[in-house]
C-alpha cells in the first residue's frame, strides 16, 4: 500500500494473487460491518439523546422499565458482536497459517482505521450503557418509592381500623343526618 493505493505482489502463483484479493475484501467487509454497527449506535444515541434532554428539563420520562431492559439488551448485543463474535479486535485464524497474508491483512485493517473505530465505538457504547443503567436505576427508585407510599397508606388504614375510627365516623354520620 502506497499513497492510498493498494499494490499486490507480483507472483506467478494465481492462488497467492487470489488470496491477496481475499485479504483485501475481508478487511473491506470488516470495515463495512463496523460501519453498519456504527450507524446503528448513532441512531440509538440520537434516540436516547432525547431522553437526556427530558431529564435535563425535568420532564417525565416516556419510558418504561421494559423499554430500558430492551435497550440495554440491544446495547449488550452490540458489545457482544463487536468484541466477541467478530474479528474487529483480532486477526482471523485464517491468516495465522499464511505468513505473507497476515501483514497485508493487518495493513488493510489499519488503513480502514478499524482498531481506532472499534475503540471509539466501545467508548460510545459504554456511555450509552451507563446512561441506560442510570435510567434503569431511576425507574427502579421511582417504583420503590411508589410501593413505600402504598405500604404507608395501608398501615395508616390499619391504624384507623384498630382505633375504630370508621365505627365512630359511621355513628357520627348517622347522628348528623339521622339515617
Amino acid at each position: 500500500m502506497l499513497n492510498s493505493h493498494i499494490y499486490f505482489e507480483s507472483s506467478d502463483d494465481p492462488k497467492h494473487h487470489l488470496l491477496e484479493k481475499y485479504a483485501f475484501s475481508d478487511a473491506m467487509s470488516l470495515s463495512v460491518k463496523l460501519g453498519i454497527w456504527e450507524k446503528n449506535l448513532e441512531e440509538f444515541s440520537e434516540q436516547i439523546g432525547r431522553l437526556t434532554d427530558d431529564l435535563k428539563f425535568g420532564k417525565r420520562l416516556q419510558l418504561t422499565s421494559d423499554d430500558v431492559l430492551k435497550n440495554l439488551g440491544e446495547l449488550l448485543t452490540m458489545r457482544h458482536v463487536i468484541n466477541l463474535d467478530s474479528h474487529f479486535l483480532d486477526c482471523p485464524d485464517f491468516y495465522w497459517d499464511r505468513e505473507t497474508l497476515e501483514p497485508l491483512y493487518s495493513q488493510l485493517v489499519a488503513y480502514f482505521t478499524i482498531p481506532k473505530r472499534t475503540r471509539l465505538f466501545n467508548d460510545k457504547l459504554n456511555h450509552c450503557i451507563d446512561l441506560m443503567g442510570i435510567l434503569k436505576q431511576h425507574l427502579s427508585d421511582k417504583h420503590h418509592v411508589r410501593l413505600e407510599c402504598i405500604i404507608i397508606w395501608l398501615i395508616f388504614v390499619e391504624v384507623l381500623i384498630g382505633l375504630d375510627v370508621f365505627v365512630f365516623v359511621k355513628k357520627f354520620i348517622v347522628y348528623l343526618f339521622g339515617l
